[in-house]
């Protein structure tokens, strides 16, 4: 039996399923049970037979590795081999993303949990077309929290990303108080986000304004918190992708290597 605080197997190419939590005390031999949305998309849409490899996690971290003991009507019942927790990779990454509009949202939600990002603020920008009036907030939230978990499945990552409650620039400012680096991404900047030295521990934020940019107010308000303004390259990227190809220009220098 893997204890807790071992290091993961390599099981990149098995199925990850999430449940709501993983029982207590899980040893070797035992038997989980995959049940409901999760169950019937094992059985009927991977077609899992007995034997195959597959992970059951949590979402937190949590792992039980094991193989198919059973497809069935009643979902896919999995014989645990080893059960671990997989750590925070660092440096934790926290992206500020506005609040684009349409179904970029999720998409952008998506494309940061794929490419590693740990936590999700959505920020209510001067500039968003898009707004969360108060009567959709828990909508909009919830619909961005099934992205990120969604995604982390495909994705494989035993950790799905954080979505908080939306934040004002105000609160985004304080926010920044506690992160190591801090970076908004500005077309006009002249700095390239390549040139900065990323920490290898800690939080690094990356702050994406809304379709219409950043305000003069907004960018002097986040430089003040501490937020240095970079740019990524000479093309000028939607809100919706920026913030994933920021995220994968800071993993190849840490995470990745």
């Amino acid at each position: 039996m893997t204890s807790p605080d071992a290091e993961a197997p390599e099981l990149s190419g098995a199925p990850l399923f999430l449940l709501d939590a993983l029982p207590e005390g899980l040893e070797e031999g035992a038997e989980l049970l995959v049940a409901g949305a999760e169950g019937r998309h094992a059985v009927d849409v991977l077609r899992l037979e007995p034997g195959e490899r597959v992970r059951v996690g949590d979402g937190q971290g949590g792992v039980a590795d094991g193989e198919v003991a059973a497809a069935g009507p009643d979902g896919l019942r999995v014989t645990v081999h080893a059960r671990y927790d997989v750590p925070v990779r660092q440096p934790e990454f926290l992206l500020v993303q506005a609040l684009p509009k349409g179904d970029r949202g999720p998409l952008a939600v998506e494309l940061a949990t794929e490419l590693g990002v740990d936590r999700i603020v959505p920020w209510t920008a001067a500039r968003c077309v898009t707004r969360w009036r108060e009567d959709r907030v828990a909508k909009g939230v919830a619909k961005w929290r099934a992205a990120a978990r969604a995604a982390s499945k495909q994705s494989r990552r035993p950790r799905v990303p954080e979505v908080t409650e939306p934040l004002s620039t105000r609160e985004v400012c304080g926010l920044l108080a506690d992160v190591d680096l801090a970076v908004v991404l500005h077309e006009q900047a002249r700095r390239p986000l390549a040139e900065l030295t990323i920490p290898e521990s800690g939080t690094v934020a990356v702050i994406v304004g809304p379709e219409g940019g950043l305000t003069d107010g907004e960018v002097v308000a986040l430089r003040a918190a501490g937020a240095e303004a970079v740019r990524l390259g000479p093309e000028v990227l939607r809100t919706s992708t920026a913030g994933a190809a920021a995220l994968a220009a800071l993993s190849a220098r840490t995470r990745w290597l």
